[in-house]
């Protein structure tokens, strides 16, 4: 026979346990609140107007290299928006704070544009100022995006 003992401490063990499964389901949840925050104060930012006209500028800046780009530009306050934008987007992806298919929704053409139009301003600028770590999460962040696009592809082939 079961004594009342025993039924109390079968109740406190599933007591605990449901205390437990209610921790970890409230965890998740605050996660995925945490992610949706941080994804729309990034759209919130890509869409601002200041951003917007930003990003207008750099897509009709014309230029070959790092000395080109110099010479017809000097420093570019519009470019260094938009590319530390996107450059925070690569860190938050290395970090695993932000889901690849997220960035993927919400800026893949951006990404890959921006990365191709200032590549050449980019790695001139590595090479002449002996600082190879300049806008490493931007490029990262192209990369990353290129080998989900061919993984993507891969899929759809089979």
């Amino acid at each position: 026979m079961v004594d009342i003992t025993e039924i109390s401490a079968i109740v406190a063990a599933a007591g605990v346990l449901v205390g437990v499964a209610y921790y970890i389901l409230d965890m998740r949840n605050q996660s995925k609140i945490k992610q949706t925050d941080l994804v729309i104060r990034l759209y919130s930012t890509y869409g601002s107007k200041e951003f917007q006209e930003a990003w207008a500028t750099v897509r009709e800046l014309e230029f070959k290299d790092y000395d080109d780009f110099m010479k017809k530009y000097g420093w570019s306050a519009a470019m260094s928006e938009v590319c530390l934008f996107f450059e925070g987007v690569g860190v938050l992806l290395h970090k695993k704070l932000i889901d690849i298919s997220v960035i993927d929704d919400l800026f893949t053409g951006p990404i890959k544009m921006i990365w191709e139009k200032t590549k050449p301003m980019i790695e001139g600028h590595r090479r002449q100022e002996n600082y190879p770590q300049f806008y490493e999460w931007l490029e990262y962040l192209y990369n990353e995006m290129k080998k989900r696009e061919q993984k993507l592809q891969q899929s759809k082939a089979q």
